[in-house]
């Protein structure tokens, strides 16, 4: 199994450095019932614009209903279907347009969405677990499938499962899989008081 740990300026917390987003799921292992709940349990806590909490999930667990299972397999593009076929759990994640307390559009419930799903993220890696997000998905076929209300935008398609080895996988992701991760220096997207400026 692949352990890919972030090179960082300085040092940061390993459930951080260590989370990466693997295409290699074991197949042949389910996931333990009160892991997924943890799963769902972290996401719940994330922080919210007015604690709206405008994050949904649809959550298709293969053991339990494997119909269900395939058709979130069913709306990932078909280049993602090769390896997420492989995942015990498929999600998705989706963001309420508007706010619960008033019904007013809530142009931050993207955003919380995403957080929550950081937080889903980071209790996976704690746990041993991998989760692969998605934009790969066909919107309109998983809001028919799903059926999703209007009032929503599906943001990712989640592979969660149990990493496995690279060499499961089609020859054409081996090299994406063993590949150093990566990420832009600081000094290009962090800046000090204003637009462009370095910190120093």
């Amino acid at each position: 199994m692949l352990h890919k740990h972030a090179t960082t300026q300085v040092k940061i917390h390993d459930l951080i450095a260590s989370r990466w987003s693997p295409r290699a799921f074991d197949s042949n292992k389910t996931v333990a019932h009160d892991d997924l709940v943890a799963l769902l349990e972290a996401a719940r806590w994330a922080p919210s614009c007015y604690n709206d909490q405008p994050w949904r999930y649809i959550v298709c667990v293969k053991a339990d209903n494997e119909a269900v299972w395939r058709n979130a397999l069913g709306v990932l593009a078909e280049k993602n279907q090769l390896w997420a076929k492989n995942a015990p759990i498929l999600m998705l994640s989706v963001a309420m347009a508007n706010f619960n307390h008033n019904g007013k559009p809530n142009r931050w419930s993207m955003y919380d969405t995403g957080a929550a799903t950081v937080s889903l993220c980071l209790q996976a890696n704690a746990l041993g677990l991998a989760v692969h997000q998605m934009g790969g998905f066909d919107a309109d076929r998983a809001r028919q499938v799903f059926k999703l209300p209007d009032d929503c935008t599906p943001m990712a398609m989640m592979a969660v499962g149990y990493q496995a080895e690279a060499e499961t996988l089609a020859d054409d992701f081996q090299d994406a899989e063993r590949a150093e991760r990566s990420r832009e220096p600081l000094r290009r997207s962090f800046y000090n008081g204003e637009w462009g400026m370095e910190l120093s």
